[in-house]
């Protein structure tokens, strides 16, 4: 996206993607469904860096449900070994990172994650913390339900310990209970791959995002596609359920 066009257009501040359509890129070039889930991690990296370089000041991606792991379970242990491949990377690439201003945060259950992906996690969102020019969620272990399952477990908490009145609970007290506390709802939620529906991903804070879908499949997402959809939403009126 040209200086000018960045100049005409309102940006979103938070954008989130569903990477989807890797199994089936695969399956199209005849090649096992781990080598799809290679490209699309490829294609994260390649759009995590051109949307720091817009300008977008959250971008969260979700990289795996807490339903994938009904999948077989050797997809599963590749796309495990991906991401210890991304955090091994992102620490090799750290003084890259920290000259970019990326913070680096991972939104999810980390309980059933393997240990030492777990701590490689911590390591890199510590690396990262005081980063302000963008912000990457990656969505691991991630159900939006689960979410507000948690969200409301932890208030019950302090309603049980006498901290908090029930009848004192807000809509603010939800937010700042979610994985997502302290950011702003997605403006923009891009789908490509042809599937028309959220699947359990942000969906307390979607409430009022606009929606980009399309049939590309994510290992053949590019900037472009992204300045397709950014461009899209700068047309359209959010009203917020007003006049």
């Amino acid at each position: 996206m040209t200086k000018e066009m960045l100049e005409n257009i309102v940006l979103p501040e938070h954008i989130g993607v569903i990477m989807d359509g890797n199994g089936r890129w695969a399956k199209q070039r005849g090649l096992e469904r781990s080598e799809g889930h290679k490209a699309g991690a490829d294609v994260f990296r390649k759009i995590c860096d051109y949307a720091a370089e817009i300008g977008i000041k959250y971008i969260t991606f979700y990289a795996f449900s807490t339903e994938n792991w009904k999948r077989p379970a050797g997809e599963v242990s590749a796309i495990m070994d991906l991401f210890r491949d991304y955090l091994f990377e992102a620490q090799e690439r750290e003084e890259e990172n920290i000259a970019k201003g990326m913070r680096i945060r991972y939104i999810g259950d980390r309980t059933a994650l393997p240990e030492d992906i777990v701590n490689l996690i911590e390591q890199l969102e510590n690396q990262s913390a005081d980063k302000t020019t963008i912000t990457v969620n990656l969505a691991v272990n991630y159900g939006g339900r689960d979410e507000i399952l948690h969200a409301v477990k932890h208030l019950a908490e302090k309603v049980e310990a006498g901290e908090l009145k029930a009848d004192d609970i807000t809509l603010k007290d939800i937010d700042g209970n979610l994985y997502t506390a302290g950011q702003p709802d997605p403006d923009l939620i891009i789908r490509p791959s042809g599937e028309y529906r959220l699947s359990n991903f942000l969906i307390w804070q979607a409430a009022y995002s606009e929606f980009w879908f399309s049939d590309i499949l994510w290992p053949d997402f590019t900037s472009d596609d992204l300045d397709k959809a950014i461009i899209e939403y700068s047309k359209r009126n959010r009203r917020f359920g007003g006049v």
